[in-house]
This record gives structure tokens, sequence and C-alpha cells, in this order.
């Protein structure tokens, strides 16, 4: 059905998919400032927060930092893919992630490996190595601590590692417990995102459109009804506009406008009940 959707419409790829190329995200003015931000705090390292409500694009965020950092030269970016594991899967997947060969049952050698690596690239880079990690809020305490500790030298005076955490809003609730609070307290960069108003997710849109080769592939009276319905939540409105392409690839009409989302979206009629 892609393949069919793409040659249809004349698209370069479904600009609804989760899987969209990371060049052709939608990149807002606080996801750029972001971005900027954490390019000059690479050069000193710490902690820096992403959060919002599920959907608001937050994972997205991430991916477009990690496409921006690697015009950085010589930078080793890692993103961390089970934010919940335990100290040994963690240490295994940190060793994965800067090629270094730890035996997590032997966590002060695991440590030593790192940070010597980890020192050997500031040394020749001078930035700090990066860690993107998705989903925080599911970390262990016991974990994030480690975390905290393998990052810091000289008594707690040097970074050598940037860490970013992204996650929803209990994340924000977790930083305030007193096991967090550590963590929270080194946190130098952040990104709240929030709900978009209608003309932001239709800049969104356009843009997408736009770069997947055909930005008149809905009619602009469609877009303004999905940025109406879409609750400010780009992955609503990401799930709208996939079912619609969906629909029209498979009734293979030339016009994707507002006459098929009434049909596609259509709330299912009442029964009728009898009086009593």
């Amino acid at each position: 059905m892609n393949k069919r959707l793409l040659n249809l419409y004349s698209l370069k790829f479904n600009p609804f998919s989760s899987q969209l190329p990371a060049d052709a995200l939608w990149m807002p003015p606080p996801i750029q400032s972001f971005c900027w931000r954490i390019e000059q705090q690479i050069g000193e390292g710490g902690f820096a927060l992403a959060v919002g409500d599920p959907g608001v694009g937050k994972s997205a965020a991430l991916r477009i930092l990690s496409e921006h950092l690697k015009g950085v030269r010589d930078l080793c970016v890692g993103t961390l893919t089970r934010p919940q594991a335990k100290m040994a899967d963690f240490y295994r997947e940190l060793g994965h992630l800067f090629g270094v060969s730890l035996s997590p049952n032997n966590r002060w050698h695991s440590s030593k490996s790192l940070r010597e690596k980890w020192l050997a690239h500031i040394e020749a880079a001078v930035y700090r190595p990066v860690l993107l990690i998705d989903e925080a809020q599911e970390m262990n305490p016991l974990v994030l601590s480690e975390l905290r500790l393998l990052a810091s030298a000289e008594l707690d005076s040097r970074s050598i590692l940037t860490i970013i955490l992204a996650g929803d809003q209990r994340l924000a609730t977790r930083l305030e417990e007193p096991d967090w609070l550590p963590v929270a307290s080194r946190i130098r960069s952040r990104l709240r995102l929030e709900a978009l108003p209608p003309r932001a997710l239709q800049e969104c849109l356009n843009h997408l459109l736009k770069a997947a080769g055909n930005p008149k592939l809905l009619s602009p009276g469609l877009i303004q009804t999905l940025c109406e319905h879409a609750a400010g939540n780009l992955r609503l409105l990401m799930n709208m506009g996939n079912d619609l392409v969906a629909a029209a690839c498979q009734q293979e009409r030339e016009t994707i406008d507002e006459k098929l989302y009434f049909e596609v979206f259509a709330l299912d009629p009442k029964p009728l009940t009898k009086k009593p």
C-alpha cells in the first residue's frame, strides 16, 4: 500500500508516517533554540531536559537534536534504548553504545573503562560525548544516580558527559522527589513542549506536505479542519492524516478534502430506543 500511495499522489514518503526522515521533521523555534543551547553545552557537559504531554513532539525533538549534532565534527552521540533497564543491562548498553568492553558484574572496572573512553574523546575532540534518553521517567533511580556519578569528575566540578533526558509530565514530577533532586539541580538546559494552537499545527502540516513533495495533497479546507480537531496534539494530527490518505488511496481519490474527512471520522449513529 505504501508504494501505491507514493505513486498515486507523487510523494517521496508518507508525510504522516511515524518514520519520517529526520531532515523532514518540522522544527519550531523552541526546538531550534534548544538544539542551539545543547550545541553550546556539549563543550562543558551536564544534564538537559525535554518534557511534555504524550504526542506533543518530544521524541521528534530528540531526533531533530540527534540530526543537528551530526554536524558537529567528531562528536560521539549515543541513544539509550532501554531506560527501564536495571544496572547490569544499563552497563551492557553503555558499553555497546560507546564501544567499550565491559563486565557488568565488575562495576568499578566498567565505570573506569567508560570514564577513560569519555576522557579520551574529550581530549581528542574537546566536546563531551552525548547520551540521549527518551522515556526517562521509566528510569530506575539507582541507575540514574549511577549515571550522574559516572558523568562527573574532579569532585563533581567537571562533567565528562552530556545527558539529555526526555519524558512526559511524570518525569517532571519525579525530578521533585528526593532521590532525583541531585539530577534536577544539575539540569542546565530545558525544553517544555505543550499543546500547539491550530496555526502552528497548520505550519507543521504545510511543512511536511512540502517536504514529501506534494504541498497540495490536502485541500486548504481539510488542513484547517484537521488542525482545529487535533486538540493541539501532533501525534493525533499525524494519525488522522494517515487515516485519510489511506482511505483516499484505497478509493483512488484524486482529491483529499473535507468530504472524505466526514466520511472517515463520521460518528456511528446512535441506535433508536423505544420509550417505555
